[in-house]
């Protein structure tokens, strides 16, 4: 997956979830957030940032932040979007007659549909941005909707599809996700539930770099 053009800035604040200040070549500019997640951890005064410039001339922002360096790990792709592009560019390669996003299930509406012969397929897709010790952790704040998802999998592993969980890491030297049970206990409770129920759990390995998001390797939870 890659970004069409990139520029350097340096974050200064947030006022809210959409927006952040930057100051791009000694210009302080309103730039729009692609992730509204708290991101507390990454978005501190002074971190080096990575800008998108928007192709809308129309649009009130130039640019998008979609990267932020992080002390002691490196850059961080922060972008809510480039999770779901990266794995449709990688289930592309993955030998499926069939990948079909966004597909109704139950209740939800899961990331994608795969088919392969006769066997049915459904993934769910997580980013993650929050890295402790070395370690990645998901979600960073309270997800109804991920818990639902997890629910709605696991019935349909019951149901005779192959289901999975993909925790995409959007940073590099990261090769696992936990649930965050600080955060949120159900979450925690919901994955253990679906992977006991037969649900597949999958750390997808990243490369970042500049301009780019790109699965370089594929692990089990």
């Amino acid at each position: 997956m890659k970004y069409r053009e990139i520029v350097d800035g340096i974050f200064l604040d947030r006022p809210n979830r959409f927006i952040a200040h930057v100051d791009v070549n000694g210009t302080v500019e309103t730039v729009h957030v692609k992730n509204t997640g708290r991101c507390r951890e990454l978005l501190l005064p002074g971190a080096a940032v990575r800008l998108e410039v928007s192709d809308n001339p129309k649009r009130k922002t130039k640019y998008d932040l979609v990267a932020v360096r992080k002390q002691e790990l490196g850059w961080v792709n922060m972008d809510s979007q480039a999770p779901n592009k990266v794995v449709g560019e990688w289930l592309s390669k993955q030998e499926f007659d069939l990948v079909r996003p966004e597909f109704a299930y139950g209740k939800s509406r899961i990331d994608f549909y795969m088919e392969k012969g006769e066997q049915k397929y459904l993934l769910e897709v997580k980013g993650c941005t929050l890295e402790v010790g070395g370690v990645g952790y998901f979600p960073d704040a309270p997800t109804e909707r991920g818990v639902k998802h997890l629910h709605e999998l696991a019935q349909a592993q019951r149901a005779g599809y192959r289901c999975a969980v993909a925790f995409v890491i959007q940073m590099e030297g990261v090769a696992e996700v936990r649930p965050n049970v600080d955060i949120q206990p159900e979450f925690g409770t919901a994955l253990a539930e679906a992977k006991a129920a037969g649900v597949r759990v999958l750390f997808l390995l990243c490369h970042v770099g500049r301009d780019s998001l790109e699965i370089v390797e594929q692990r089990e939870g």
